[in-house]
């Protein structure tokens, strides 16, 4: 049967309050095939997820109204798995404690810290370095990252693709760990590192997906060995910890989203150029260009190529597509300005590149 999370953000929660609804979940859940499996409350937030196994969003949705009233705002499918990996427990808490009326209570926030090791393209890395010396390198960054983790009390996350995912409830624990990682390591370059907070459900489907694709774009736009850490995290770390970051303001932080959830929409559409991502981002050219170098070191018109570029290396590694299609798909307007785009970034030409995929 699938397993849900939902979200309810109930201003002023209690601890007691959302023991006593999830006791009345659980009369009700054989009446609509449901299994409330457990859930996490965050008081200072206000926020509760709730784990539920049941046949589809409805049926949730059906016994929550049922129960107490407390409609979900937001359910996703999830990865039995994925939350133990993420949250470290699929059913209650060892520590709750039971009241004298039965009820058992406990105060367990989902809000975890995102450590996010991205090691350069692995194919990329192959081709300079040969395939015995990159796997030798592949090999450490694992083991190393995997040492610390144990050291620092990181969870690692089997996340979908090549990105090493873990996750912590502190954040100067996240922060260590990241500053240990990158003591040790060869070829720094090699490897980036972000660390990002925040809660299981936002606004994408996926488990911590805005918590883990903001700190991609943190990766993505670091081009120094310095850890990128986001706001949120610096505000919650110990400062001891933040020497040797690289972080943003919290307004620029939105304004980078922006930039990227623009770059989103438009990326394959090869007539998006600097003059229609001034528009859709309601800046004059200065604006744009200036904001873009701040935020990224790059102009607009670069930023614009290199995330075509990392798009088309990711459509090469599926395998299903010609090197012309790829060049449309792409945003780009022709195979030969592709060709030359790809090689002068990464030192390898598009055809050598899927050879490697294997």
């Amino acid at each position: 049967m699938p397993l849900f999370m939902d979200i309810h953000i109930i201003p002023g929660v209690k601890a007691r309050d959302v023991a006593e609804a999830h006791r009345q979940d659980m009369l009700l859940q054989a009446d609509h095939a449901c299994s409330c499996m457990t859930y996490w409350i965050d008081e200072e937030r206000e926020n509760v997820f709730c784990l539920i196994e049941a046949p589809d969003k409805e049926a949730v949705i059906s016994m929550h109204n049922k129960a107490h009233g407390l409609i979900p705002h937001k359910i996703v499918e999830v990865s039995r798995d994925l939350v133990e990996s993420f949250l470290g427990r699929i059913y209650d808490p060892h520590h709750a404690t039971v009241s004298e009326d039965g009820l058992k209570v406990f105060t367990d926030p989902s809000f975890r810290i995102i450590l996010l090791a991205t090691i350069k393209d692995p194919i990329l890395l192959r081709h300079e370095l040969g395939i015995a010396k990159a796997n030798d390198l592949l090999n450490n960054y694992t083991r190393l990252i995997r040492q610390n983790l144990a050291t620092f009390d990181g969870r690692e996350v089997q996340y979908p693709g090549t990105d090493f995912i873990a996750s912590f409830t502190s954040a100067s624990n996240a922060i260590a760990c990241a500053n240990a990682i990158h003591k040790a390591v060869q070829y720094e370059a090699c490897l980036k590192i972000s660390i990002n907070g925040g809660e299981p459900i936002a606004t994408h489907n996926h488990l911590f997906g805005d918590t883990i694709q903001f700190a991609r774009l943190l990766n993505f736009i670091t081009h120094d060995t310095r850890i990128a850490i986001a706001s949120i995290v610096k505000e919650m770390a110990i400062k001891d910890h933040c020497q040797n970051v690289f972080h943003l303001s919290p307004p620029d932080e939105v304004l980078l989203q922006q930039l990227f959830n623009t770059l989103e929409a438009n990326w394959k559409n090869a007539d998006f150029t600097v003059s229609e991502f001034c528009t859709a981002m309601v800046m004059s050219q200065s604006q744009l260009y200036r904001k873009t170098m701040e935020l990224t070191k790059l102009s607009p018109n670069l930023l614009l190529k290199e995330f075509r570029l990392e798009k088309a290396k990711a459509l090469l590694k599926e395998k299903r597509y010609s090197i012309a299609q790829i060049t449309y798909d792409a945003g780009f307007t022709s195979p030969s300005y592709f060709t030359r785009c790809f090689k002068s970034t990464y030192k390898i030409l598009p055809m050598a590149y899927l050879d490697l995929v294997g």
